[in-house]
């Protein structure tokens, strides 16, 4: 399972690392101390993506730069497999993406709820990496 820093998990959301730490504090989104620091688990961390996604938090004003090559950091919020195709939602700051590719590249990255992945995005095209 991933874990993810605070730093970490504000990168993917889009936002600083005091608003994570006041969400942890609120109890928005569970917490534990590893080796002294504080991680989120990927599972709490894509449940807490997807409800900012459907419900946004007004105090916050998240931008993205664009250009023709954007890669955007993010998480794996769900995986929808059959035999051959797979559908991966991912949320990467405030924005939701979706990525059909093949089961068996999903398979090989691993993809599930709570994975890291940066989603490289070029015109129509969603290509999905591991960091």
């Amino acid at each position: 399972m991933s874990t993810y820093a605070v730093a970490e998990a504000a990168t993917v959301l889009g936002v600083s690392d005091d608003t994570v730490r006041r969400w942890v504090d609120a109890g928005r989104v569970a917490s534990r101390r590893d080796q002294g620091r504080l991680v989120i688990d990927g599972p709490d961390l894509a449940a807490l993506a997807t409800s900012l996604v459907e419900n946004p938090d007004p105090g916050l004003t998240r931008t993205a730069h664009v250009s023709a090559r954007n890669r955007l950091p993010g998480i794996v919020t769900r995986v929808l497999r059959d035999t051959v195709m797979a559908q991966v939602d991912m949320v990467c700051g405030p924005y939701r993406l979706v990525s059909l590719m093949s089961a068996e590249a999903a398979d090989d990255l691993g993809l599930e709820p709570g994975s890291r992945v940066v989603a490289s995005v070029k015109s129509t095209n969603v290509t999905v990496e591991t960091p």
